[in-house]
């Protein structure tokens, strides 16, 4: 049985949208629910760091029906000057704090503006514990020139921005009079009319292709676009999950305002429902104790079962907030609150 204080907590939910506030263009309300937030009993690629479930509750809010796009940044780029992280020149010295003491100082011709992008050209790799071997650095990569000064999105404005850090995300957000979206959030989204689902379309593995962008073949050494896009595809190129949600899952990992912490799940009070949760209140990973890192959620183009298996709903991968790279994005919430006078 509930007890007193969660049944308060689901009177108190918002969960339709309110007759006096109106859509956002190009969003869609999520209404209030509770849901079962993290691992699921029959997903067998759950991780440790999603476990156990537990149930939540979120408001009602609003959110971006598609990943924010190349068309959408470049407006705010054009409206506000702003210069992504990707394209400023690198501070030695501040980037040093994040490295193990005693880490040499790359050639200045390396320690150049500039993103990781996944290297296309793997043949074999050793082991599938070193990433290394398939990401790769290169020198003046940002969200406009998505694989090096060569390249350009010229003819892929539906395409989601990549090489967005935190920082990118937040101020576009700001321009956009939006935030980020919790964890909890963006599950509830996915989720769409389900509470307990392990994908968007619910618990059938073999609907992959058909519904997220993901990556088919060998990884990272064979790439078969079964799916009929080799790596990142239009917005919307698949169909949206059951209240209209593109791309949920797959094409591009998606920032939340959620601190990665390792053992956030593990140490939450047993059998207490949380309303509206935020998150760990401190960044935790022990693989890679000198970064601060955020959650991005929904996995991208990359995923393979052979590998992470992140095109699942719990899955929650770490990013640095200084960091990009060609398969994370974004999309923003808004709710009511933000958008009344």
């Amino acid at each position: 049985m509930p007890t007193e204080a969660q049944q308060k907590q689901t009177r108190e939910l918002l969960i339709n949208q309110p007759s006096s506030v109106t859509t956002p263009e190009g969003m869609t309300w999520v209404k209030g629910k509770k849901f079962l937030m993290g691992a699921k009993e029959n997903d067998p690629y759950a991780l440790t760091r999603e476990k156990p479930a537990h149930e939540v509750l979120v408001d009602g809010f609003f959110i971006d029906l598609k990943e924010v796009t190349n068309e959408k940044f470049k407006a705010f780029v054009a409206a506000t000057g702003y210069v992504t992280v990707a394209e400023r020149p690198i501070d030695w010295e501040e980037m040093k704090k994040q490295l193990p003491a005693g880490t040499p100082k790359p050639h200045d011709s390396i320690l150049q503006p500039g993103c990781m992008i996944f290297n296309k050209n793997v043949n074999q790799i050793d082991s599938m514990d070193n990433y290394q071997q398939w990401w790769s650095w290169k020198v003046g990569v940002n969200w406009k020139h998505p694989q090096g000064k060569e390249s350009t999105i010229e003819g892929k404005e539906n395409y989601p921005v990549v090489h967005i850090a935190y920082e990118d995300a937040l101020a576009y957000c700001t321009w956009a009079n939006r935030r980020l979206p919790t964890e909890a959030e963006w599950e509830a989204a996915a989720q769409g009319t389900y509470d307990n689902a392990i994908f968007t379309w619910g618990d059938d593995l073999a609907e992959l292709n058909a519904n997220a962008n993901t990556w088919q073949g060998k990884f990272p050494v064979e790439n078969e676009p079964k799916d009929g896009f080799s790596y990142v595809a239009p917005v919307g190129s698949f169909p949206p999950n059951s209240i209209g949600l593109y791309d949920m899952l797959g094409n591009v990992w998606e920032w939340t305002s959620d601190w990665f912490n390792v053992n956030y799940y593990a140490n939450l009070r047993p059998y207490t429902v949380s309303l509206n949760p935020s998150g760990a209140e401190t960044p935790y990973n022990p693989n890679n104790p000198y970064q601060q890192e955020r959650i991005i959620k929904g996995g991208s183009y990359l995923c393979h079962d052979s590998y992470c298996a992140s095109f699942r709903i719990s899955s929650r991968m770490a990013m640095a907030l200084d960091s990009g790279a060609d398969h994370v994005g974004f999309r923003t919430v808004a709710t009511v609150d933000m958008l009344q006078p």
